[in-house]
């Protein structure tokens, strides 16, 4: 690609497109800058508390009647949601890359995220099941219900702009739920965007009640005060763990519930039967896809002596020749990082894993686009699985580390605090199993000859430990938005009692 307009002046053209009105983007004090430039390319008005609790309120108005909408007709709503998305796609993607520095492709596959999320959801509204339970009791019948939740709070991170909230949005809705959504301050516009599209696919629908989803935009005071909200039953919180030790503690003292999803420390292991040809394809794009910036990120690689030696060269002459540059041109493999913090505590992780035996192959800023912050990806040989190592640093830096017996190694997968994903490369039917079972990774996903990264939507996604423990997207994760009943009937003339207790008037 070439012959690019100016990001704020294709920003806009493209937010036009997308139904997001002209004086939301210009007239807030809240400047937007692309990570691929550095140029400010928008101001956003920031949404105050009482703008917070007014939201709640309105959704809380909305779920009173959405919830006795049929699952099915809730469902409609979502499919001409999941129609929108596809409309826009083009657009929207787009969009993603300018403000959240992810390669087009990526930026392309995380509205189809959306997209796919829409399908499951439009489907899952016809099978909102309930089990009919065996009773020891005559004439009785004893099942399980569900039934709406009530308002779920999003928080969700700069990495994934859209693709958290509909992973969330798209359940909730069919669930009977709304959806207020606080997005990262540092990716407004993907979220205004992804609220006009809705609110085209609520006009078209006829009788979505208003309220039924919303987007504030603010910073963390927004999000304490979405957190704190009594008529909040569920906040689904992606972001760091420090985030979630803060989010946690609010809502169990008001007994709401929280799905999180927090850290990501990943590892993969390479066993000497593995495919090396393939093991690297998965190593690169786990590694330095989305420039390290996902929470499935591989940031730990283990290698069996038998096979240092052959992948390990491979790997650097991988990491030397990457295309790193505009995220827009359909060739870069490597965009920018989000920010100059980023780019500290890449420098500072790297300090720290020099300090403490590792021999480091890139890291250096290279140049780009603008005032863009761009990074050679670094590949790290580390002697053991160092302090550094075991912290996580959101940025592209992959520490290897050789192994001798696979047991070992999986311990060293289940070292770390986090426990999001998890891969081993092998063509042993025993090790891939051994690292599947019960006895093996302990991380919520557990991948054989693949990376860490690239969940699909029907998996339930998430991570144990320090990750938090919560569970989006596929699966039975639709539970989590609904509240359960169980229901005895008695359709007989006598009242016999459970456990055959006696009680005689």
């Amino acid at each position: 690609m070439s012959g690019w307009a100016r990001l704020g002046d294709e920003t806009a053209a493209l937010l036009g497109r997308l139904g997001v009105q002209g004086a939301a983007i210009t007239h807030g004090d809240r400047p937007v800058a692309s990570p691929i430039t550095g140029e400010v390319i928008a101001h956003v008005h920031d949404a105050s508390v009482a703008d917070c609790a007014r939201a709640v309120e309105a959704a809380q108005a909305a779920f009173l009647s959405w919830r006795v909408v049929p699952a099915p007709r809730r469902g409609e709503l979502v499919r001409l949601l999941g129609e929108e998305l596809r409309a826009a796609r083009t657009d929207l993607g787009l969009l993603v890359t300018i403000e959240a520095g992810k390669t087009l492709s990526e930026g392309l596959g995380e509205v189809q995220e959306m997209i796919d999320i829409c399908d499951y959801a439009v489907g899952l509204s016809r099978q909102l099941f309930g089990l009919t339970i065996a009773t020891e009791r005559p004439d009785h019948r004893m099942m399980e219900t569900w039934h709406p939740l009530g308002v779920v709070g999003v928080v969700s991170a700069f990495n994934f702009p859209v693709a958290v909230w509909s992973w969330n949005a798209a359940l909730a809705l069919v669930c009977g739920d709304p959806v207020v959504w606080k997005p990262s301050e540092k990716t407004p516009l993907t979220a205004l965007a992804v609220q006009a599209l809705f609110e085209r696919a609520a006009r078209r629908f006829g009788d979505a009640p208003a309220g039924l989803s919303t987007v504030l935009i603010g910073g963390r005071s927004v999000g304490e005060a979405l957190v704190s909200a009594p008529l909040v039953r569920l906040v689904s919180a992606t972001g760091s763990t420090a985030m979630g030790r803060a989010v946690a503690p609010v809502l169990a003292a008001r007994f709401a519930r929280a799905l999180l999803e927090l850290g990501g420390n990943n590892a993969a292991i390479v066993c000497p039967s593995a495919d090396l040809d393939l093991t690297l394809r998965g190593v690169a794009f786990a590694a330095m896809g989305t420039a390290g910036q996902r929470c499935t990120t591989l940031r730990r690689l283990f290698l069996h002596d038998q096979v240092y030696d052959a992948l390990l060269p491979r790997l650097k002459g991988a990491y030397a020749s990457v295309r790193i540059g505009d995220p827009r041109e359909s060739d870069t493999l490597v965009g920018p990082l989000i920010d100059p913090a980023s780019l500290a505590a890449m420098q500072a992780a790297l300090a720290d894993a020099r300090a403490q035996g590792g021999v480091v192959h890139g890291g250096e800023r290279v140049s780009g686009p603008g005032e863009g912050i761009f990074v050679r990806p670094a590949l790290v040989e580390m002697p053991a699985q160092t302090a550094v190592v075991l912290r996580e640093t959101f940025a592209p830096i992959l520490f290897v580390m050789r192994f001798t017996d696979v047991d070992a190694a999986i311990a060293l997968n289940n070292d770390a605090p986090q426990g999001l994903s998890s891969s081993i490369f092998t063509n042993d039917v025993r090790e891939a199993e051994r690292f599947c079972s019960a006895s093996g990774s302990d991380c919520g996903i557990a991948n054989v000859n693949i990376g860490p990264s690239g969940a699909e939507i029907g998996g339930a996604f998430g991570g144990e430990k320090e990750t938090g423990g919560g569970r989006e997207a596929g699966s039975d994760s639709w539970r989590a938005y609904m509240r359960r009943a169980t229901n005895t009937v008695n359709y007989g003339s006598t009242l016999p009692l459970a456990q055959g207790v006696k009680f005689e008037i």
